[in-house]
């Protein structure tokens, strides 16, 4: 991997105050290196293409809910995977979605993963910890 390259930020798109407080919470505990950035709901986390179309730094991966104002994260995955280029960025869907075919249509689109937010949150920090150490350190992602 060439060592000039920025860091990647990560893109969180996610809507509830409390979950989002929460999980920047996470990360700043973390002190991951990564920049998060913050879409509050599926037309803002949409808005990212044309800035990425610009020469905007992709993200290493995008944090994503699934209910979201406006556009739902469903329609978010189906729209970036479409994208030629955007597609290869990975996806987590982080939700507190226990439906069964919200999981089957998030990998019928191509989600790369697929999280139940835990409530507790310790249990939480685990889980950023394990996102940041797989897709922001060991993922290798194509330039």
């Amino acid at each position: 991997m060439n060592a000039t390259v920025a860091v990647p930020p990560i893109l969180l798109v996610e809507d509830n105050p409390m979950d989002l407080d929460l999980t920047l919470r996470a990360f700043s505990k973390k002190k991951f290196t990564n920049q998060i950035q913050v879409a509050r709901d599926g037309e803002e986390a949409l808005a990212f293409l044309p800035r990425w179309e610009a020469g905007e730094v992709l993200p290493a991966v995008i944090l994503l809910d699934i209910n979201l104002p406006k556009v739902n994260g469903l329609e978010v995955l189906r729209q970036l995977k479409a994208h030629e280029r955007f597609r290869r960025i990975p996806v987590v869907v982080l939700t507190s979605s226990r439906e069964d075919r919200d999981l089957t249509t998030a990998y019928d689109l191509g989600v790369n993963s697929y999280i139940e937010k835990p409530v507790n949150f310790s249990k939480f920090m685990d889980v950023v910890e394990h996102i940041e150490l797989y897709w922001c350190v060991l993922n290798e992602r194509p330039l």
